[in-house]
């Protein structure tokens, strides 16, 4: 969505217009022929591969269906595969265990505040209230193994969030993949959906692949025509990788903006949704992470040392004022404007901290410290007055930003940002110190298709459900509203997948 610091960031951008990408309504029709003889048969297609797919076939192989997934690319997970693997669970047995007061109720309202309102409350209720139930199932059922240190992200009211012990989105992907295989549900890579088998009676009775697609080549790959007795998941996630898409949507989000996203977040599933008649709301609120490193293409890791040790145990400060610039607690709207204002003066922000920080990363994400100072995407400095040398800050006014951190830490106040302190939170010291650049990438699609509460897809004329297409993950919009909170796409994901996958189950099927 707009950003005051962004529109000044790409002042004199070639935009294209707004409607250049998009198919003539003339050459578009929501109704396909559906063919004579399907190629293959099953209750319940999934097209996708990351949490939502992987949540919503297991789902609905446990219910009994024969189930089958899709993946354009030649890899299984999609952006789950570069996700942190973080999962925010309110009221948890882990949050209880430690004593930490929370409920579905205080994330309802966190996720509300910081979605400006804009997320649909029955959805987001929903979410909530099944987080914990699904945590139990991702323990039990698929066999992922948690990291029981809570932590916090930016816009949580309580340490809720925890960490896959691998320390990232594979610590999902990889148990749930290995479920799957031993339960003989196929995994498909290389399938290209090229269209959604909607019938003139309104139903979706399958789906068109390319199979051994290369991406990047499109008509690359044999048709075949898929059959769905029951439904088809849509789990496609966003168009991140999209710049010509996004750009019809954010003309500000053009070539200058990196993502954090996989080469294959494209929009072709998007199109394909619109053509056949699904309601897309809100997909012009595009987040963008704030803690990325400039230093690093996509995703990266130098974003970890941001976000847990600059932003719990550290602060994030501005070059031009040698000091801090924002509430690092903020949500990710906030911190990725405040970035963007200290870039477009000509500083740079960077995520500061010291031993103790780097502590407490190495608690959560076990041996990607190294690999950073390795990559020099972090950087270590003796003392104050190193650091403010290699970035030209006053070295004064920096130990008076450390003093000022310290002071605010003890008395658990920070009146200029309102930041909250984590209760591990120690005093930042004499040195070293360690710092990483910070600039801010294309992350997550906020709209998408519109879903009932059950994640049946609502037909765009009817605002009826389209009958046989379910949806969840990052394709779906209304949940999260203006901003996502850190930590709850993962829930997102695996709530309404596993949904998804139940519902496309007891479906009555077609034929």
């Amino acid at each position: 969505m707009t950003q005051i610091a962004r529109r000044r960031l790409l002042q004199g951008a070639a935009l294209i217009p707004a409607a250049g990408a998009f198919v003539p309504a003339a050459e578009a029709s929501c109704v396909n022929p559906i063919p004579t003889k399907f190629n293959e048969t099953y209750d319940v297609v999934v097209i996708g591969s990351g949490f939502a797919g992987l949540a919503a076939a297991l789902a609905a192989h446990e219910a009994g269906a024969k189930t089958a997934v899709f993946e354009k690319m030649a890899f299984i997970g999609g952006n789950s595969s570069l996700s942190g693997g973080m999962l925010a669970v309110p009221g948890s047995s882990v949050q209880k265990a430690q004593s930490i007061k929370d409920s579905p109720e205080a994330l309802e309202a966190d996720m509300e505040r910081i979605g400006l309102g804009l997320g649909d409350p029955a959805h987001i209720r929903f979410v909530c209230e099944k987080a914990s139930e699904t945590f139990e199932w991702t323990r039990k059922v698929i066999g992922v193994e948690w990291n029981e240190n809570l932590t916090g992200k930016g816009g949580h009211s309580a340490s809720r969030c925890m960490i896959t012990k691998q320390g990232t989105g594979q610590g999902i992907i990889v148990p749930a993949v290995a479920k799957l295989k031993a339960a003989g549900v196929p995994i498909r890579t290389g399938c290209f959906m090229e269209a959604v088998l909607r019938d003139a009676d309104g139903r979706v009775k399958g789906v068109r692949i390319r199979e051994g697609y290369v991406f990047g080549k499109p008509g690359s790959g044999k048709v075949r025509n898929i059959c769905a007795k029951r439904a088809v998941i849509l789990a496609c996630g966003g168009f991140g990788a999209d710049v010509r898409y996004r750009k019809t949507l954010d003309p500000k989000l053009g070539e200058a903006f990196l993502t954090t996203n996989q080469p294959g977040a494209t929009a072709e599933a998007w199109r394909e949704a619109s053509r056949i008649g699904a309601r897309i709301i809100q997909a012009d609120w595009i987040q963008c992470l704030p803690s990325c490193s400039p230093l690093e293409q996509g995703m990266g890791i130098a974003t970890h040392f941001a976000s847990i040790s600059g932003s719990l145990f550290g602060f994030w400060l501005s070059t031009l004022s040698s000091s801090r610039f924002v509430n690092e607690f903020g949500d990710r709207k906030l911190c990725t404007d405040a970035i963007l204002t200290v870039i477009n003066k000509g500083g740079q922000a960077l995520a500061f901290s010291d031993d103790d920080g780097v502590k407490h990363l190495e608690t959560l994400r076990p041996g990607l410290f190294a690999k950073m100072l390795d990559a020099g995407t972090v950087e270590k400095f003796a003392d104050a007055d190193a650091l403010a040398k290699a970035y030209r800050m006053d070295p004064a006014k920096l130990r008076a930003a450390i003093a000022e951190y310290n002071d605010n830490l003890a008395k658990k106040s920070d009146p200029k940002f309102g930041r909250r302190f984590d209760k591990a939170a120690k005093p930042i010291g004499s040195g070293p110190y360690y710092v990483s650049r910070m600039s801010p990438k294309v992350h997550h699609c906020m709209g998408g298709v519109a879903t009932a509460i059950n994640t049946a897809v609502l037909d765009v004329m009817t605002d009826k459900p389209i009958p046989g297409l379910f949806a969840a993950g990052e394709f779906v919009g209304g949940i999260h509203g203006a901003v996502r909170i850190g930590a709850c796409a993962v829930m997102d994901c695996l709530v309404n997948g596993r949904e998804a996958g139940m519902e496309a189950a007891k479906s009555k099927a077609w034929i």
